[in-house]
């Protein structure tokens, strides 16, 4: 059925293009007298600390530039769902500020404070320790570099299953700037502006500012009550100094401010309460909708509980060159993340699940880099790094309708304030050696060491039932380190072709369980590993008019840490499973024309259980599972094509459809919290005016308006809690640029 689907759309997306190409004879024939300069622009990375070309980096990367980004439609980090095989990138569940990213099977999509990453998000080189926040603006964005794979050496800390690393624009000296205007369905509108300069001769600075404001896709059809809505201001000021030859420094401050409703999802399964005058029998309180979602629902916050957040950085970077063979770097940084968070967990009228989540999060990081390179066939680095977080948050649990006694419903509040505080290091090396015209070696390793300390106090009132009244409180610490070797070797075909394998470890560290309420539920869980062995390609073909980059890897991860659910306040976490992670992927290129491109990716993916061990069913064999968020096929194939009209302006269009084969939103693979596979279709069209000042730009998202789940929020033991969380609508846009 795949198969079938997916030529059916190469067919048509290579035949529409074909048509755009053929309407345009006059434009081919000026083409055809420049083919001989015709090629794609190389594309330089720093996925490695140091730029280099991309198709030189023996390692499974993909880059998007700031027009890539501006042609994806991109506004925040989740718009590069589909754009990178293997890759599920979506907003967290629940939450307007939380991205959950999993690369080849291996990812994090619960946001609470006891869960580390398993993708790591660097900004200009800065880590973002929690997910929560890490769904940023595209507004200020020059690059984007994703990097499959544990990246164990030069990243280190909690990017087992990969690297986003999001590189922002940086004054040069010349003077420009950018207003972008935005109107669109739900009342969408934003604003943005950019500007850059010279403030003496040695030192450039920028700011940029985005506001961002619409009505939300998901209504109250009784009270007309919003959610889902967009309400955000983000600004960044950068400022860098070239002091003198050897002397440069860079300095950024960035601002987000975040005043959304809630972002609520549809229950899918049949809600329950229990009476502990019959725990025997549960009390049906609601069944599940039926039919196709239609953006519709209900909250029992009815008093305009929101979500806020506040996020604040800061960053210093210091760069010296020593002399022809070494520089010197350092990144300082600190970070904070205010956030107050209202949850309607199981997406109803009833209080079943429903939370608030406060938490005050603080980060301070230091990173020293010393980067060698003999400039006869060897560079390196070598570093440390350091990195402080506590992270104190206060949440409460309200199930009023949850539970009854003779069948009157019993009050239910249970408050929580806990703190967790973590110390992290790391020492790491790595090298590039150039052994001969066609050989080259690159190997690295990386010690990492967290300590954790953790304590939390649990508070259960009832206004009508004093058995259910109670304090619980208790602390823990505990450590973890390990060592993260790489090794690869790379054969240059030829000047535009080349062959890669490597090995590489990542490592992601344990932490307490969270969600403690009792003494039975305190424990600790031990970190992830994964080993990934990888054999890739990069090549340029016709005159490097054709790029195409591919990889077929295989992976042993251990220790995934799973949250379950095994009564009615009990939620441990545990080391489960075992998995073996095989899979592929394709990436493609391909420049026409002048005026026309065509770009593909193709990613397969084979995530099983080795083993998965359940204590709450000893005797279940669960090893046929499927682990979640990891679709067998993601497949994306696009076009942009420019007319150029009399007078000078020009016409650009761009078209793209991105597949995900089906998959489980739940590690208990719930049935009801399965998604199909899906296609989603995306399109612009940009009119380029003659000043070149002025551009205006029409867009649609999704535009077959498919109705589609991303992530899901699964605790069963308590109502039954089943609630999917769904993508956008079909969106349309317009918008109009001013550049000077």
């Amino acid at each position: 059925m795949f198969k079938n689907r997916l030529f059916t759309a190469i067919q048509q997306a290579l035949l529409v293009s074909g048509m755009v190409a053929c309407s345009m004879t006059d434009v081919m024939a000026q083409e055809d007298a420049e083919a001989e300069v015709l090629a794609l622009d190389e594309v330089t990375v720093t996925a490695r600390r140091v730029k280099e070309s991309m198709q030189d980096v023996p390692l499974a990367v993909t880059s998007f530039s700031r027009e890539d980004l501006e042609d994806a439609q991109a506004e925040n980090l989740d718009s590069l769902k589909g754009a990178v095989p293997n890759m599920n990138l979506v907003q967290g569940r629940g939450s307007a500020s939380s991205a959950n990213i999993y690369i080849r099977g291996i990812g994090q999509p619960d946001a609470l404070q006891t869960f580390d990453p398993g993708v790591g998000v660097y900004v200009d080189g800065v880590y973002m320790s929690r997910i929560q926040g890490a769904l940023l603006s595209m507004h200020d964005v020059e690059r984007i570099e994703v990097l499959r794979g544990p990246q164990g050496t030069l990243y280190g800390k909690n990017t087992i299953g990969g690297a986003v690393n999001v590189i922002t624009r940086q004054p040069d000296g010349e003077t420009a700037g950018e207003v972008r205007i935005m109107a669109g369905d739900y009342g969408a509108l934003s604003t943005s502006t950019y500007f850059k300069g010279a403030l003496t001769e040695r030192t450039n600075a920028s700011v940029s500012a985005l506001y961002r404001l619409d009505n939300g896709f998901v209504k109250d059809s009784l009270t007309g009550q919003h959610y889902n809505d967009r309400d955000n201001t983000s600004l960044r000021f950068l400022v860098n100094s070239q002091l003198n030859e050897q002397l440069s420094w860079n300095f950024s401050l960035d601002y987000t401010d975040q005043e959304n409703a809630l972002t609520l999802g549809r229950s899918e399964s049949p809600l329950i309460a229990l009476d502990f005058a019959d725990l025997t029998t549960p009390v049906l309180l609601r069944l599940p909708d039926t039919g196709e979602y239609d953006f519709t629902g209900r909250s029992s916050f009815t008093d305009d509980e929101n979500q806020e957040l506040q996020h604040l950085g800061a960053s210093f970077t210091l760069n010296y060159n020593f002399n022809d063979n070494w520089d010197f770097k350092s990144i300082t940084a600190h970070r904070e993340l205010d956030s107050d968070s209202f949850i309607d967990i199981d997406a109803t009228e009833f209080e079943l699940g429903d939370v608030f989540v406060g938490v005050n999060q603080k980060q301070f990081s230091q990173e020293f880099q010393f980067l060698f390179d003999n400039n006869d066939g060897f560079n390196g680095v070598m570093g440390l790094y350091y990195m402080k977080e506590d992270v104190p948050s206060h949440q409460e649990a309200y199930a009023d309708d949850f539970l009854q006694l003779s069948g009157e419903p019993l009050e239910f509040l249970r408050t929580i304030d806990d703190d967790l505080e973590t110390t992290s290091y790391a020492v790491f090396a790595q090298g590039n050696w150039v052994l001969n015209d066609h050989w080259g070696l690159t190997a690295g390793i990386r010690y990492s060491k967290d300590e954790k300390d953790y304590a939390r106090t649990t508070t259960t009132y009832s206004g009508n039932a004093a058995f259910l009244e109670g304090t619980f409180a208790f602390d823990d610490s505990d450590s973890w380190d390990s060592v993260t070797p790489m090794v690869s070797v790379d054969y240059q075909i030829s000047d535009s072709s080349m062959m890669y394998a490597s090995a590489s470890k990542g490592f992601k560290s344990g932490g307490f369980n969270g969600r403690a309420n009792a003494a039975s539920d305190v424990s600790s869980f031990d970190p992830e590993t994964v080993w990934t062995y990888e054999v890739g390609g990069k090549s340029q073909f016709m005159d490097n008019r054709l790029r195409l980059n591919y990889a077929v890897f295989t992976s042993d991860y251990e220790d995934f840490q799973a949250r379950v659910a095994e009564d009615i306040s009990s939620f441990p976490v545990i080391n489960a499973a075992e998995l073996d992670i095989s899979g592929a992927e394709l990436e493609l290129t391909w420049l026409l024309s002048a005026s026309t491109t065509v770009y593909s990716s193709l990613g397969y993916l084979d995530a099983d259980y080795k083993k998965f061990f359940d204590f709450r069913q000893p005797d279940l064999d669960r090893s046929d599972d499927i682990p979640p968020f990891s679709p067998e096929w993601t497949f994306r194939l696009g076009f942009n094509h420019a007319f150029y009209l009399d007078g000078g302006a020009i016409l650009r269009i761009g078209l793209n459809g991105n597949y995900t084969d089906d998959m489980y939103l739940s590690v208990d693979n719930q049935e009801s919290l399965t998604q199909d596979d899906y296609w989603l279709f995306n399109a612009y069209a940009v009119y380029d005016f003659a000043n070149p000042a002025w551009s205006l730009t029409i867009g649609g998202k999704n535009l077959t308006d498919e109705v589609y789940k991303v992530d899901a929020q699964e605790f069963s033991s308590v109502g039954n809690i089943q609630t999917a969380y769904y993508g956008d609508p079909r969106i349309w846009y317009a918008a109009l640029n001013y550049r000077f």
